[in-house]
């Protein structure tokens, strides 16, 4: 699965290592422009994103599974740009990840142990799940220990820890009411270590390369939110990007799945979207490459990048009624027929406008 000399393994950097495996100049410079753009950087920074590539080493990484409904990991395997074989040879020197490894049992355990003794401070933690502490922490063990404990060893020693998914970075949906197992997020579970969230369920593997990116290129974390989430990502709610905002703005709601707005495109705010309290960079980077992604799919925001949605956002169906900060929305019945009062007074305004200006014209 990689190397653990230090050296970044095969090819020493990442552009020797893409370039071994057949990429061209051309790829090259094309993945570090996506890069960029993912990080809401200016477009000439693509030349140092590549600059950072041609001379560092591919970071050693840890990817740990907890609770988990393994989304994350399948997120990973459907990345395109670059591909999960080209993240996983080329970009990244992943060590350890339960699921895609070849080795098992004590021989991948081997791998872990071998990563968090030997590199000490040095390597990057993934984060999958939410960790149990009830009872013990009895409810996820793997290779006889409990979750708890290979957290806590494994991201106490890491350089950093990445938190992908929600259940990762704040419990997600096993933490949601009762918690029946006391799941927690990583930062709560393991506090004052270096972590950054990337909540979604899943997360947009381009988010995750991104950040990798990111500290390769500046030798430093991107600049995080209250909630530790990078701002590149989640510094923008989905309602401030979204391709149907401009029908929200004119008041024109789905009112029924299926009905004349809903085919047109419509705003779903009615439909129960929650855009208005979500933050992430969805509209922006989409899924299925860059193809679609659930709103322009014609599915509201579910709000899975929020802590505590489970809780906090259901019913899924059901309109938010007062979000907080967008006080517009306490009547979004009315939006639309106030807009066309104020329209039809703007436009009886400007003919009136027209008419007096008319008028002067011909007494001159």
């Amino acid at each position: 699965m990689g190397s653990s000399n230090g050296n970044g393994g095969e090819g020493g950097t990442i552009y020797e290592a893409m370039r071994l495996k057949g990429f061209s100049r051309r790829d090259f410079m094309k993945f570090c422009s996506i890069m960029t753009a993912t990080l809401a950087l200016p477009p000439a920074f693509a030349s140092k994103v590549a600059e950072a590539l041609e001379k560092k080493a591919k970071p050693t990484l840890v990817w740990l599974e907890f609770q988990d409904c393994a989304g994350n990991t399948e997120s990973l395997l459907r990345a395109s740009k670059p591909t999960v074989k080209e993240l996983v040879l080329d970009v990244l020197n992943i060590e350890y990840h339960e699921t895609i490894m070849a080795a098992a049992g004590h021989q991948a355990e081997k791998s872990l142990a071998d990563v968090v003794k030997n590199q000490k401070g040095k390597y990057l933690a993934v984060v999958e799940g939410s960790i149990p502490f009830k009872d013990g922490g009895v409810y996820c063990c793997i290779g006889g220990r409990t979750a708890v404990d290979i957290v806590k060893e494994v991201c106490g020693n890491a350089l950093a820890t990445i938190a992908v998914g929600t259940c990762a970075a704040y419990g997600g949906i096993p933490a949601a009411a009762p918690n029946p197992t006391g799941a927690v997020g990583v930062s709560e579970a393991v506090p004052g270590i270096t972590v950054v969230n990337l909540p979604g369920c899943p997360m947009n593997v381009e988010n995750i390369t991104a950040t990798v990116v990111h500290y390769l290129t500046f030798g430093s974390l991107p600049l995080l939110d209250k909630l530790g989430r990078p701002l590149f990502a989640y510094g923008k709610r989905i309602h401030d990007n979204c391709e149907r905002r401009a029908h929200f703005d004119a008041g024109q709601f789905v009112r029924q799945w299926g009905d004349e707005g809903h085919r047109q495109g419509w705003c779903l705010y009615e439909m129960g979207c929650k855009g208005p309290e979500t933050f992430h960079n969805c509209p922006r980077i989409k899924w299925n490459e860059g193809v679609n992604w659930p709103v322009g799919a014609g599915h509201g925001c579910v709000g899975c990048s929020e802590p505590a949605f489970w809780d906090k956002m259901t019913p899924f169906y059901r309109r938010l009624p007062q979000p907080p900060g967008f006080g517009i929305e306490k009547t979004a019945d009315k939006v639309g027929a106030g807009l066309a009062a104020i329209t039809g007074a703007a436009i009886v305004a400007h003919g009136i406008g027209r008419l007096a200006t008319g008028g002067r014209k011909q007494e001159d």
